[in-house]
């Protein structure tokens, strides 16, 4: 494969919204009958989410590719724009258990893992899980605890474990933690430590709906009727979590050829020594953006990932990774629109 210097239009991000799948723009490549299912689930599970939950693509695309990529999802987002429908309407595409963890100064590591209850009949010690021995996490406004608390997510979130008194103990697969942050609010607020913004696969954004949207969401959601009903009645399970799992397993097994692993690489490594950031991003940042091309390419029905795959997560992929300079910061300069630079520098490998 030979190298071209890429078009200078910026590049496609799936934090813009459009009527089109992931990656269509790939029509001309040819499609793999072993992943034809899993573009049909992928578009499949779209549809129903939209049966209640309006627009938001970024959100509906990006948390399924992570789920899809075995990774986790933070989003940046003012409050009420239905994160908890959201992930309500998903677990019960999935089949899966939804679980909510609501964030305050007070929080503490037991109250998130469990903790040894002390067992009267048996005169001894048994664990009781916390909340997050679930499969589709809710950890709302997760920046207004403290590190201590943060930190009892790490091992959870990078293990898919929780060790108390020396036992580990497993949480369900598949485990996907959605965190989310406000925005505007500093007040009351930590931040989240590097070690844990690290283990995000993507950072997303997401904005006030359209008009067309909002007015859909104001004739859709205010008729008052009870949520649960409404999902149990119009929402239908797709699939479950046996079915979820081997899905993650399969996406997996999409090819990455050796130059679009250079490319990954050339991109990670390009975020360290970029002028406008201080810190640039770590190797976990590749592994992310070649796990979740993967899983695009799986979306489209191929069996091989591309560069718009890359190029398409890029930005929720390292948004999160890197930081602005002090002086980059006073120029009003941010960190996408830096990115979205960096990405033009980098040569993309061609057929």
């Amino acid at each position: 494969m030979s190298s071209a210097t890429p078009d200078p239009t910026p590049p496609p991000m799936f934090g813009k919204e459009t009527s089109t799948p992931p990656g269509a723009g790939s029509s001309k490549h040819e499609l793999s009958e072993k992943f034809l299912p899993m573009q049909k689930l992928y578009q499949a599970i779209s549809d129903e989410v939209g049966k209640l939950y309006v627009g938001q693509d970024e959100l509906v695309l990006g948390t399924l590719t992570a789920l899809f990529s075995g990774g986790h999802v933070l989003i940046e987002s003012v409050p009420g724009l239905g994160k908890t429908l959201f992930v309500r309407t998903l677990g019960q595409i999935l089949g899966c258990e939804f679980g909510r963890i609501q964030f305050t100064a007070d929080l503490m590591p037991s109250d998130i893992t469990g903790a040894p209850v002390f067992d009267m009949k048996e005169s001894e010690f048994r664990f009781r899980p916390g909340p997050v021995f679930t499969q589709l996490l809710l950890a709302d406004e997760i920046n207004r605890s403290p590190a201590k608390t943060h930190a009892a997510l790490l091992e959870i979130m990078q293990e898919f474990r929780v060790t108390v008194d020396g036992t580990s103990h497993a949480v369900p697969r598949p485990f996907l933690v959605l965190a989310t942050q406000n925005p505007l609010e500093s007040e009351g607020t930590y931040n989240l430590p590097e070690a844990q913004l690290d283990r995000f696969m993507f950072k997303l954004k997401v904005d006030y709906p359209s008009e067309t949207q909002e007015s859909e969401i104001l004739k859709l959601h205010s008729q008052q009727v009870d949520l649960n009903k409404r999902l149990r009645e119009a929402i239908k399970p797709l699939t479950n979590p046996e079915s979820v799992n081997a899905a993650i397993e399969l996406c997996g097994t999409v090819r990455v050829e050796e130059s679009l692993v250079d490319y990954i690489n050339k991109l990670v490594r390009a975020t360290r020594n970029w002028p406008a950031f201080h810190i640039g991003a770590s190797p976990r940042a590749g592994i992310a953006l070649m796990q979740s091309a993967r899983t695009l390419a799986a979306f489209n029905g191929r069996d091989y990932a591309i560069p718009d795959d890359v190029v398409e997560v890029a930005v929720p992929a390292l948004r999160h990774r890197v930081q602005l300079t002090a002086e980059a910061e006073i120029e009003g300069r941010t960190t996408d629109e830096e990115l979205q630079s960096l990405i033009r520098g980098v040569e993309v490998p061609r057929d």
